[in-house]
């Protein structure tokens, strides 16, 4: 439930994205808000829990490994044409300027979702309970993803049967991919939930500096670095809430 309620966000921020025309400006402070929230809530949430579970050894590892893997996945996705999925203005390719790109990007959007719903299965390994923090900041970041990518693709002349099927499947894998979080990894040890853990914090580092941080940065130049902060301290209080 908590993974399909994250997820359902991208599907929000993607119908405001093809619908209304928002100007660039306002998507790239949202995108920069939304980027300072995961960055405040993979630190003092995701990471902290991590190396309280395994230590530094599994959470370095993890959170390198993490990195490597989106990385490399997120470059072969680029040479598809899935390098500006997450932008709202004309850099998105057409499929007659380059075949195939559509699913490129739905793929790469499949691969920005993935580390964060399994971040909430995770979470809930630790007393039941799923991390609010995680939910919140992931619900809020996902806002800005939905709606700059789709504005993107809408400038790209994708259909709206394509946008909103892309986003309604990464929406329902959200939660699958939550549930398999809990479900699969609850047997394991303590390292191996932290290293997991750890895992997706690099990878959704990794794509803030790829696909978000990039986004906000250019239309937003200005005020794009006091947006983020403000972001990063909106998710820091929350964090604090939630443990006391």
């Amino acid at each position: 439930m908590w993974g399909f309620l994250a997820g359902a966000a991208l599907l929000i921020g993607a119908a405001i994205g093809y619908i209304l025309r928002v100007p660039a400006r306002l998507i790239a402070a949202i995108m920069a808000f939304g980027s300072g929230v995961l960055i405040s809530a993979l630190a003092f949430d995701l990471m902290d829990e991590a190396y309280k579970r395994g230590g530094f050894d599994s959470t370095g590892i993890g959170f390198i490994g993490g990195a490597a893997i989106y990385t490399a996945a997120n470059w072969l996705l680029a040479r598809r044409g899935a390098k500006h999925r997450k932008r709202s203005g004309n850099q998105q390719p057409t499929e007659e300027e380059s075949p195939g790109s559509g699913l490129a990007i739905a793929v790469g959007a499949l691969l920005d979702g993935i580390p964060e719903s399994i971040v909430i299965g995770l979470s809930m390994l630790k007393g039941g309970a799923v991390s609010a923090v995680a939910v919140i900041a992931i619900f809020i970041s996902n806002i800005p993803e939905g709606l700059s990518s789709s504005a993107g693709m809408k400038k790209a002349r994708r259909s709206a049967s394509y946008v909103f099927g892309v986003w309604g499947v990464i929406a329902f894998i959200s939660g699958v991919a939550a549930l398999l979080g809990y479900a699969f990894f609850g047997s394991f040890s303590d390292d191996v939930v932290a290293a997991t853990t750890a895992t997706a914090a690099g990878a959704m580092l990794a794509m803030l500096s790829d696909t978000m941080i990039p986004e906000a940065f250019e239309e937003a130049h200005d005020f794009a670095g006091l947006i983020t902060v403000l972001g990063f301290l909106a998710a820091f209080v929350l964090t604090k809430w939630e443990a006391g």
